[in-house]
Parts: C-alpha cells; sequence; structure tokens
C-alpha cells in the first residue's frame, strides 16, 4: 500500500522476508519491459549474483547504478518478465512523482549483508 499502514503483520512474518545489501555489477536498458526499466545484476556475496527487473529509470542511469549498493528482497519465487527472470527484489520508496528512489545502507557493508 501507498497510502497509509497495511494490515499488521507479526514478528515471525517480518524475519521470513530475507533482505540483504547487494552491489550492482551489472545494469542494461530493459526494453521488453510493459513499464521502463533496467535489468540489473546484484552481487550478494555468499549467495551469489542474482537478477532483477528495476522500475527505476526516472531517477537513475543504467551506468551509474554499476557499483551502487541497493537493498533487496532476496527469497521471493524467481519471476518471468517478458524474456527475463527476475530473481531478488530491489526496494525503494516513491517521491512524491510515484518514482522509486533506491534504499541503500549510508556506510560500506559486504555484499550479503543481512538487514533486520
Amino acid at each position: 500500500m501507498r497510502n497509509g499502514a497495511g494490515a499488521p503483520i507479526t514478528w515471525g512474518d517480518f524475519e521470513k522476508v530475507d533482505m540483504r545489501v547487494g552491489v550492482v555489477t551489472d545494469a542494461r536498458a530493459f526494453p521488453e519491459a510493459r513499464r521502463p526499466a533496467y535489468r540489473l545484476w546484484i552481487d550478494f556475496g555468499p549467495l551469489g549474483v542474482k537478477r532483477s527487473s528495476a522500475q527505476i529509470t526516472a531517477h537513475y542511469r543504467a551506468e551509474e547504478l554499476i557499483g551502487r549498493r541497493v537493498v533487496a528482497v532476496v527469497n521471493f519465487p524467481a519471476k518471468q518478465i517478458g524474456p527475463f527472470v527476475s530473481e531478488a527484489l530491489v526496494l525503494g520508496a516513491y517521491d512524491e512523482a510515484g518514482e522509486v528512489i533506491l534504499l541503500h545502507p549510508d556506510r560500506p557493508v559486504p555484499p550479503g549483508s543481512k538487514i533486520s
């Protein structure tokens, strides 16, 4: 939900969500996506490299994403998006125009660091 709080969850529900810090190793245009998006390859350290489709073209250029730390959910099932399989959900906050601003740690942490 964008406006207001969602339904309450338990601590156990929250513990099921595996959020990690990753480093973007590659970012490419995704012309087959319904809405403008990038295909991202993200290094999560011990979890390996996972792919993600992200609708973040309003504020980011593909080349400036490489090397950037991001926060993502890594334990969703893989999702087929056109010809691309997305394996992680990159997290962000919506700005006033409804465009995504990426979440990231404010200090360097190793790829794969768990969010709690």
